[in-house]
């Protein structure tokens, strides 16, 4: 699988969190599988932890310390709030446009 740009990653890597969160209630390592087996790549730990942080702040998301089911260090479990269900439902409308337009400029050009 190819590596995606890095400025393209940056532009859906929010969305992507938030819809991942949307799905169940998780923490940062299981968003990491979520985003490589979605097809992301490999995402640095360094590029999910501030866009997590970013989130809480903006009271999309919520997170919660717990103890680890396997006795290891607690995790962080994040869930969505509100806020985050509207900037999800946001970011859905403005790929479906962005994707829609790229659909119609590949048209143009096949005819």
């Amino acid at each position: 699988m190819r590596r995606l740009p890095t400025q393209l990653l940056k532009g859906t890597l929010e969305g992507a969190l938030l819809q991942v969160i949307a799905t169940r209630e998780t923490y940062a390592y299981e968003i990491h599988q979520a985003l490589v087996e979605a097809g992301f790549g490999e995402v640095a730990d360094g590029t999910i932890y501030p866009l997590l942080l970013k989130l809480e702040h903006a009271k999309q998301i919520e997170g919660e310390r717990r103890a680890s089911p396997t006795g290891g260090p607690p995790r962080k479990y994040y869930h969505l709030l509100p806020a985050g269900a509207q900037a999800l439902a946001a970011f859905t409308a403005d790929w479906a446009q962005l994707a829609a337009a790229m659909a119609r400029l590949k048209e143009e050009n096949h005819e």
